[in-house]
């Protein structure tokens, strides 16, 4: 018998993309599976669409709804709560997975039962197209934790018992924006390991034009794990600059670092950038 996949996903006034990503999950070759979807406090239609997706797929569909926004750690626990599959992954509503997705990643857990963790390259997309990719090292090891997250958390999957080990995400505000980071740490302080997949099996929306930036405190809570690491793992001193990097990338003029992040995607991706 086919192992079961419970997908976790927090969603949160993402009313234009979400059928297209229940469509990816729908379209999924792997055919044991369980959704796990949990409405942040929306307000937009997006519960309505998720509730409307649920009635026509109740024996597969599991609908949650906070009674306020309670951030994405959280919401990832109480899905997790309600989750009964033997692996857990992970999606966002404003993306979507390639139709093998589920079928490659339990297939790398069923063959190397060493890893605990399985993720993918990521292409990135925004209404204009493809513009660029999110590539990690196949095989990261615990000293390369303190250069950024090991892996793309949204196409991520996990073995159950391997994440509720270690009790799953960390509510604290400190770990906000950070909580994916901080659940490597965790699993890797516990002896599990991972495994990224070189085939983009995963698109992320992401605008190749956003002004946005990560805000300065959450940059801070990104050191603060970055420390963590350098800690628990015993790092040398020449590592240092690596645990206050977000730092001091924050403090870049914001259309220099526009340039260099968009660069740096484009070259993964061998996007065309405009």
């Amino acid at each position: 018998m086919t192992k079961k996949v419970s997908i976790i996903m927090g969603i949160y006034n993402c009313e234009a993309t979400l059928d297209d990503a229940l469509q990816s999950i729908k379209d999924q070759t792997y055919e044991n599976w369980q959704l796990v979807l949990c409405d942040d406090g929306s307000t937009d239609s997006t519960y309505l669409i998720a509730k409307s997706f649920a009635q026509r797929n109740t024996d597969r569909v599991i609908l949650l709804q906070n009674p306020e926004n309670m951030g994405l750690n959280r919401t990832l626990n109480r899905c997790l709560e309600a989750a009964d599959g033997d692996y857990i992954a992970r999606q966002d509503g404003d993306d979507a997975s390639a139709p093998q997705r589920l079928e490659q990643e339990v297939a790398l857990l069923e063959q190397k039962p060493e890893y605990v963790i399985v993720s993918t390259a990521m292409t990135l997309f925004d209404d204009r197209g493809d513009w660029g990719s999110i590539q990690r090292l196949e095989q990261p090891k615990p000293q390369d934790l303190i250069r950024g997250t090991p892996f793309a958390h949204a196409p991520s999957m996990m073995r159950a018992e391997a994440i509720r080990a270690v009790g799953g995400y960390s509510e604290a505000a400190k770990f906000t924006r950070v909580e994916d980071y901080h659940l490597w740490y965790k699993m890797y302080r516990e002896g599990f390991r991972g495994y990224n997949i070189p085939d983009a099996l995963y698109r992320c929306r992401d605008d190749r034009d956003a002004q946005d930036r990560r805000k300065f405190k959450y940059r801070w809570n990104e050191c603060y794990v970055r420390w963590l690491i350098y800690r628990e793992f015993g790092y040398g001193i020449r590592q240092l600059p690596q645990v206050v990097k977000p730092l001091l990338v924050g403090l870049l003029p914001s259309s220099i670092y526009r340039r260099l992040h968009r660069q740096r995607l484009e070259r993964q991706g061998g996007g065309r950038g405009t």
